[in-house]
């Protein structure tokens, strides 16, 4: 006999001051124990938390427990009520194939221990890679659109201009990164990080800096 553990979620307070929708959900996932021969362990529930992601008592409970075997499969009654990303349903399946537990969502007939149910999984986790390239691909585009527009991408150096010339003046006299690094500090030039004294990587780093600033107004 398989070991389940249900889990529930309502969203709003106010569905979890009346316990509306936690009921039927329940129900539907005790109703299925009973029809399959079940032992439910519990049912665990989030009342008042969003899907929006993972991070909610109950879930993280039930994964624990799942984890460390005090069950075998996770039940919810639909799949909205464990998460309404795919992405992170697409991570919970690559989480039950790792720590061998299954996961059945009722309303869409997923059910990773049988053949059928699991490849329904699988289309579910296509469907999760392509949100991924297309979010993926919106961020490309846009950084793009920025660049092109002139807009300065990445960190922002916080090193003063005349520091950056006199690094650069100091680099054409043919003075190494660490040279560079000693003749800063023994001036006594602030570092623009915050750091103690210059060394030859911050010295490096302020060098591309004034580089790519000298390319952009060329």
């Amino acid at each position: 006999m398989d070991k389940v553990i249900g889990y529930v979620r309502v969203s709003t307070e106010e569905q979890a001051n009346s316990g509306a929708g936690l009921k039927a959900q329940r129900a539907a996932i005790l109703a299925e124990a009973e029809r399959r021969g079940w032992q439910l362990v519990e049912v665990i529930e989030d009342a008042g938390y969003s899907g929006k992601d993972l991070k909610r008592p109950g879930i993280i409970a039930a994964l624990d427990a799942l984890k460390h075997h005090k069950a075998d499969t996770l039940v919810v009654a639909k799949l909205d009520r464990l998460s309404r990303s795919m992405l992170d349903f697409a991570a919970l399946m690559d989480k039950a194939t790792r720590e061998r537990w299954a996961l059945v969502a009722l309303d869409l007939g997923v059910d990773t221990s049988t053949p059928a149910g699991e490849a329904m999984a699988n289309v579910l986790c296509t469907f999760a890679q392509f949100e991924r390239r297309l979010i993926s691909q919106r961020t490309r585009d846009a950084l793009q659109v920025k660049k092109s527009e002139g807009v300065r991408l990445g960190r922002q150096s916080s090193i003063p201009q005349p520091t950056r010339d006199r690094i650069r003046e100091l680099r054409s006299k043919g003075l190494s990164l660490r040279a560079i690094a000693a003749r800063l500090n023994a001036e006594g030039v602030p570092t623009g990080q915050g750091a103690a004294q210059w060394h030859a990587s911050s010295v490096r780093a302020a060098l591309i800096a004034a580089e790519s600033d000298a390319k952009r107004q060329s």
